[in-house]
């Protein structure tokens, strides 16, 4: 049986990203459960990619779909900087991705993407599966991002350290895991500085669940 345009959208939206920019650089964030209408279809299900040293992003979608993006990504990636002897700047990247979904919105990629990275400062940028982007210092894909923009609004700041960013980050999956229920079943953590891109432990991730 094929898939029905609920089936799709229960596929595009169950989920809770979030991307927040800092002084040191981007906090992405997720959380782990991944549904098929109402069945939770895995618990560790990673949505925060890396796609190069400088450069990472969320997903919440199809599978299918979102695995396919980040391959694209990750070889034009590093296809321009085998070519061009440095990396991709964040805007290119986020632009090149634009235009392929923009090229596809016939037969759509049905994903919601958050793309974040450090260059000469950190940027982030929101992208939907027509290729509409818009860059912002914070912003949520999936159907917990109604939670989390609520706390977005009030709590966050531009000024904000790292380390503020971090629980931000927590605390919003947290509050998404308790009333979304496609939300769930632990947080994944990313930064991306000036140093690069760096997955945070569980043992880290435990920490900031305990102090939200």
């Amino acid at each position: 049986m094929g898939e029905t345009m609920d089936d799709m959208e229960k596929l595009r939206t169950g989920t809770t990203t979030l991307g927040l920019v800092c002084q040191e650089g981007v906090v992405l964030a997720s959380d782990k459960r991944a549904t098929m209408g109402y069945l939770i279809s895995s618990k560790t299900a990673l949505k925060v990619a890396r796609l190069d040293d400088h450069i990472g992003m969320t997903i919440a979608g199809g599978v299918g779909d979102a695995q396919k993006l980040i391959r694209w990504m990750t070889g034009e990636l590093e296809i321009h900087r085998m070519q061009e002897n440095k990396p991709m700047k964040i805007s290119a990247a986020a632009t090149l991705l634009s235009n392929v979904l923009s090229n596809y919105k016939f037969y759509p990629f049905f994903v919601q993407l958050v793309l974040g990275g450090y260059d000469s400062k950190p940027r982030l940028f929101n992208l939907d599966m027509a290729g509409g982007i818009t860059e912002d210092k914070y912003t949520a894909t999936g159907s917990g991002s109604t939670f989390v923009y609520g706390i977005l609004e009030s709590e966050f700041d531009e000024n904000m350290s790292m380390k503020d960013c971090l629980h931000l980050a927590a605390k919003c999956i947290v509050a998404a895991s308790k009333r979304d229920i496609a939300s769930g079943n632990g947080i994944t953590i990313a930064t991306i500085t000036k140093n690069g891109f760096n997955y945070l432990t569980e043992s880290d991730i435990e920490k900031l669940g305990k102090s939200v």
